[in-house]
């Protein structure tokens, strides 16, 4: 299914549709982010399309595009101890809420990227695959995507032998050598590390 407003349309006829996406489930370290943005209907922004078909480049020329066409649109994260204490489903879900509260329009329904849509104020369906499909959703993993990865290139800074500017937090090669190397860091997720250690 691709990109196109034929679907979200459907459910622009009697709602305020928000899109919501995260990023940074899968890495070893940092925050997981995410975003909600309310696009005008039918809005055309040139090159939007799911983050991960993107390079790094043309991710942040769409994300001027979005800021410059949205109605609104909020990035929030949820903190390594929250990912440790609640799990990175938990943890996602948590980063999404804080997204759409921290709108100053009031959503009346949410597209939740993924198969789970829980704990919202506001009616939320859960879209599998949304950021390819619903232009919302991918102008959420837009901005969710280039903020995470600004905050791994700040955290380069901070612990220049990890790398984190390079591979964004992910376990490559390089990435699982230096931390065996080094040990973690604080910017850690230690309970994604356990299939690492078993590795030695």
């Amino acid at each position: 299914m691709p990109l196109t407003w034929e679907y979200e349309s459907e459910y622009r006829k009697t709602s305020v549709v928000c899109g919501c996406d995260e990023a940074g489930r899968g890495p070893l370290a940092g925050p997981v982010y995410a975003a909600a943005v309310i696009l005008p209907d039918g809005a055309d922004i040139c090159g939007l399309d799911d983050s991960k078909k993107l390079s790094a480049k043309q991710r942040e020329a769409v994300r001027g595009r979005i800021l410059e066409t949205a109605l609104d649109s909020a990035v929030a994260f949820a903190t390594v101890e929250e990912i440790e204490s609640l799990n990175i489903l938990g943890a996602s879900l948590l980063a999404m809420r804080r997204a759409v509260e921290a709108l100053r329009i009031r959503p009346s329904l949410l597209l939740i990227d993924g198969n789970v849509a829980r704990g919202f104020a506001e009616p939320a369906v859960a879209v599998i695959g949304g950021d390819a499909k619903y232009p919302s959703v991918a102008a959420a993993s837009v901005l969710a995507k280039t903020a995470r990865d600004a905050y791994c290139i700040e955290a380069d800074a901070q612990y220049p032998q990890y790398g984190f500017a390079q591979h964004k937090g992910y376990g490559t090669k390089a990435h699982r050598a230096a931390i065996l190397q080094y040990g973690p860091c604080p910017l850690h997720r230690k309970s994604f590390l356990k299939k690492l250690w078993e590795k030695v």
